[in-house]
C-alpha cells in the first residue's frame, strides 16, 4: 500500500525563525513542524513546504505536505498539534490529496503583502516597516505596473542563487492604503529569493522621487541586482495566499 499524502494549511509569525527551511544550528518553521508531527504521530515525519520564506518573514497562509502510512483522524491531529506547537505557529487544516500532489510544484500562484507604517506604532513593531519618508503612492503604482510587462527578474534576485530560470509571471502588483498602513500586494506564479523585498525597495525609491519609470525599466533590462533598490526589512513581509487547482478555500 502506498503512503497517504496530506496537505497542511498553517500560518506563522516569523520573528523567532531563521526562515522556513531546516538548517543546522538554527530554529526554523520546518524543523518545528516536523518535531511536532513526529512527536504526535510517534513516527518520523518529513514535511515539504510550498516554498522557502526567509528569516523573519511571516506567513498568513502557508501550505506543506507529508506522507502517512495510515489514515489520520484529522480533527484530532490538528487539536493535538496546536497544543504542542509554539504559540507563533498554527495549523488550520489537514487535507487528504492525491499521492502525487506536491505543495511546492503544484502551486499555481503565490501572493505576498508588504506592510509599511508611516507613523511610529508600537503595536506594529516587528510586524511592519516604519518609514517616515513622504511617499508618492500614485507614482509607486505607476512604476509597479511596469513589472507586469516583464518576465526576467534577475535584477531582483539574491546574488549567487542556484535557480534554473529567473522568469516569473507577475499577475498583480499594487499599493493600497489600509487604515494607518500602506500595503503592497503582489501575486505571481513563483518568486525568486529576496525578490519581493528588492522590488519594494526599488518602488520606495520611485515614491521618494529618487528614481524614475525610465530608470526602473533600465534596472529590469540590466539583470543586475546592484542596480535595483535596497532590500527592505524582512519583518514587513507576509506570504498571504497560495493557490492550487484542487484546494478550495474555506
Amino acid at each position: 500500500m502506498l503512503p497517504l499524502r496530506y496537505f497542511i494549511e498553517l500560518s506563522y509569525h516569523g520573528k523567532r525563525y531563521h526562515g522556513w527551511q531546516r538548517q543546522p544550528n538554527a530554529i526554523t518553521v520546518q524543523e518545528s513542524l516536523e518535531r511536532a508531527f513526529s512527536m504526535v504521530l510517534r513516527t518520523p515525519i518529513h514535511i515539504t513546504g510550498a516554498g522557502r520564506t526567509d528569516t523573519g518573514v511571516h506567513a498568513k497562509q502557508m501550505y506543506a505536505h507529508f506522507d502517512s502510512d495510515s489514515t489520520i483522524d484529522r480533527e484530532n491531529l490538528i487539536y493535538r498539534l496546536n497544543a504542542f506547537l509554539p504559540e507563533d505557529i498554527a495549523v488550520y487544516r489537514i487535507i487528504p490529496v492525491a499521492e502525487d500532489a506536491h505543495a511546492r510544484f503544484d502551486a499555481t500562484s503565490r501572493t505576498y503583502e508588504y506592510w509599511i507604517n508611516p507613523v511610529k506604532n508600537p503595536f506594529l513593531e516587528g510586524l511592519s516597516y516604519y518609514n517616515r519618508n513622504p511617499l508618492n503612492v500614485e507614482k509607486m503604482n505607476e512604476v509597479a505596473q511596469l513589472l507586469l510587462g516583464y518576465q526576467d527578474f534577475q535584477c531582483f534576485s539574491k546574488s549567487k542563487t542556484d535557480v534554473k530560470t529567473y522568469f516569473c509571471d507577475i499577475k498583480n502588483a499594487v499599493w493600497e492604503r489600509c487604515g494607518d498602513k500602506l500595503v503592497f500586494t503582489i501575486t505571481a506564479d513563483r518568486f525568486l529569493r529576496n525578490m519581493v523585498r528588492a522590488i519594494v525597495g526599488t518602488l520606495l525609491d520611485a515614491g521618494q522621487e529618487k528614481s524614475s519609470e525610465e530608470n526602473v525599466k533600465n534596472i529590469l533590462k540590466s539583470k543586475n541586482r546592484s542596480k535595483a533598490g535596497v532590500s527592505v526589512p524582512a519583518h514587513g513581509l507576509y506570504l498571504t495566499r497560495i493557490e492550487y487547482p484542487y484546494i478550495k478555500e474555506e
